[in-house]
């Protein structure tokens, strides 16, 4: 496993990092406490030190599961997670931006996660009428003198327009930055990176496999359907998608090599870029997105 410092905050992250969307319930698969255990077991036996949750993935729900999977070894990982959202249902959220709110998600955020600080506390797809908040800023800075947060982060909505809150970052004390990067969203490398660069910000690309379109496992005419969120989704748009991945697979992709971890190491080629965040549903996933590290450097 490499490592990489994430911006300013000195932290050091694995570059491939856990992300746990799925745990919440709107992947296709409900998860029960034993299946997360051993994929955190196995995260941190292959050198994974980084886990990126969220409040509104399920109540809460991913946040606890993880907590009860690393109870005990705290200090051995690197915990992210966000404010700003309550699930109310299956990819149905509800805005808690306020300050009592947020104050409120700090808090269930820290039982649910079984621990009494929180690394990296981001900003959860806050408008960009939202994010200017000095009550909000002093509220985020007060908690993190206080030892319940050591970092603020900043999780942005879309790449509509990444320029407004990246720019923003220094006043409101955001140490880093997640965005959606991956080979066929390349957007922040114009309005994200150079700024976040500057400001020496760690940046976490999320939706590195493009929800899974990178992974290799599609072709088109793929379709999604029942509890899967990409059952959402155009399907003109999906089969214009997996039609893309058919061209950068002929002809970007290096014979012999599995193309997520391919993916995952392509989005690691970028200086500004610390660390992947790709989800995990089981063990296997967990060890064939470590070995993306294995890559980094040679693609």
């Amino acid at each position: 496993m490499q490592y990489r410092t994430l911006g300013k905050t000195g932290l050091k992250v694995s570059v491939i990092g856990m992300g746990t969307w799925q745990l919440g319930g709107e992947w296709g698969k409900t998860f029960t406490q034993d299946e997360v255990d051993a994929m955190f077991r196995r995260g941190k036996d292959l050198g994974i030190n980084l886990v990126d949750t969220a409040e509104c993935y399920g109540d809460h729900l991913s946040e606890s599961l993880v907590g009860k999977a690393i109870a005990g070894q705290r200090k051995d990982w690197v915990v992210c997670t966000k404010f700003g959202h309550r699930y109310t249902g299956f990819m149905k959220r509800a805005d808690e931006r306020d300050l009592p709110d947020v104050r409120e998600q700090l808090d269930a955020s820290l039982r649910a996660l079984r621990t009494d600080y929180i690394d990296v506390y981001q900003y959860h797809s806050v408008r960009d009428n939202e994010f200017d908040n000095p009550s909000l800023w002093d509220f985020l800075h007060k908690a993190k003198k206080a030892g319940k947060i050591r970092h603020i982060g900043n999780s942005i909505s879309s790449n509509i327009d990444l320029r407004f809150q990246t720019e923003r970052s220094a006043p409101a004390g955001v140490e880093v930055l997640q965005v959606v990067y991956n080979r066929l969203e390349r957007k922040p490398e114009a309005e994200a990176f150079p700024e976040a660069e500057k400001q020496e910000l760690g940046i976490l690309a999320r939706v590195p496999l493009a929800s899974g379109f990178l992974s290799g496992k599609y072709k088109p005419g793929a379709k999604f359907t029942g509890n899967d969120t990409r059952a959402t989704q155009d399907q003109a748009k999906i089969d214009e998608k997996l039609k893309t991945v058919e061209g950068i697979r002929k002809l970007e992709l290096p014979p012999g090599v599995d193309m997520a971890q391919w993916a995952l190491a392509w989005c690691l080629k970028h200086p500004a870029v610390s660390a992947v965040i790709p989800g995990v549903k089981d063990v296997d996933q967990v060890e064939k997105n470590a070995r993306a590290s294995e890559l980094v450097g040679k693609i």
